[in-house]
């Protein structure tokens, strides 16, 4: 315990974007030899999805306490989740330990005392996106804070999984959306644009992967729709972006959207919110098209329009590849190595090796 580089933080229940980023940070400094443990809420998916590299898991119920308390003699401290932020800051009150942020909502930071003393003694606040970043500098323009993307996943999928689903669909031109079924993700606006694709173009078939909170409810709103279905929660996400025709991600709210570099990687057209972070990575008309969150008229006039023209889906998809090559799990672990560095006044690790 006493000679582990890196102790990343990240208790959040589920794993939804934020564990899914931390998993792909995890993996790739472990290519590079950096000694690393993880602090994560017990019986999570992060503890069995890590099961098969070299890392101490240290699993804990959450509270902020016990979670200092299980930071042992790390050189430094990664928060991953809002919660965390306090836990790393009464680690530093204890022992000194310095420890970085990684801020991925763009939900103002509450107003308080102790919310600027934790984050001004961060020795970094990784924003990742430019937008994240402002809403940390508005907050509290003492704190030390730069940009770093989320990446690619790098998501498998098998031919043959992705026959039996464009067989499933019947040869619909299909338009997907994956992401936890909650509000801020804009479903209830995928639902209406459905509903109004259901008269005008019936070849129109939407898939929601995923499932959340709200799934229910939303299954109830689309009861009577033969043009959009939900597959639940599904650990073949891959399988499902290399069968959809186009993605669309008409949120309320969101960071970044990560997902989106992922739909990119398997060349498709984007149809998103102009909303937080997602304007940084959907450029629009050039690897999609933005539109107002809320809108069904102006997601169901986007998607129409994607639909009726192959060459510039086409022209999108190229365009969405390029940015995604550009955001690697690798291009990630680099800045966050170089941010590490800057903190402890030393490289970590070794060079990558392959995997």
């Amino acid at each position: 315990m006493s000679d582990t580089q890196i102790c990343h933080i990240n208790v959040a229940r589920g794993f939804r974007g934020g564990e899914r980023q931390t998993e792909l940070l995890i993996r790739e400094l472990a290519k590079r030899r950096v000694s690393q443990a993880l602090i994560c809420r017990r019986s999570q998916p992060l503890v069995s999805r890590l099961a098969d590299i070299d890392i101490e898991i240290r699993e804990v119920s959450g509270n902020p306490l016990a979670v200092a308390m299980r930071a042992g003699q790390a050189q430094l401290l990664h928060v991953h989740e809002g919660r965390s932020v306090y836990a790393a800051y009464l680690r530093h009150l204890f022992s000194g330990t310095p420890y970085v942020i990684t801020r991925r909502v763009t939900n103002a930071i509450k107003d308080h005392r102790f919310a600027h003393s934790a984050y001004r003694r961060a020795a970094r606040v990784a924003a990742i996106s430019p937008q994240v970043e402002s809403i940390v500098r508005s907050f509290d323009s003492a704190i030390d804070v730069t940009v770093v993307f989320s990446a690619s996943s790098g998501l498998p999928f098998r031919e043959s999984a992705v026959a039996e689903l464009r067989d499933r669909w019947n040869g619909k031109f299909v338009v997907g959306h994956v992401g936890a079924l909650d509000m801020q993700k804009g479903q209830k606006t995928i639902i209406e644009a459905a509903r109004r694709c259901a008269i005008s173009h019936p070849e129109l078939h939407f898939v929601l992967v995923g499932g959340g909170d709200d799934e229910q409810h939303l299954r109830q709103l689309a009861v009577d729709l033969q043009n959009l279905e939900f597959t639940g929660f599904v650990d073949n996400v891959g399988d499902f972006l290399a069968a959809f025709d186009l993605f669309i991600l008409p949120s309320n709210r969101e960071g970044l959207g990560s997902i989106l570099f992922d739909a990119m990687e398997r060349k498709l057209a984007i149809v998103a919110s102009r909303v937080g972070g997602v304007p940084s990575i959907v450029h629009d008309n050039h690897n999609g098209l933005l539109i107002d969150p809320g809108r069904p008229d102006q997601l169901r006039a986007a998607i129409v329009r994607l639909y009726e023209d192959p060459e510039l889906r086409h022209d999108f998809g190229e365009a969405g590849a390029r940015i995604a090559a550009a955001n690697t799990p690798a291009a990630m672990c680099g800045k966050y190595l170089e941010i590490y560095a800057a903190v402890l006044g030393r490289a970590l690790g070794a060079a990558e090796v392959a995997s």
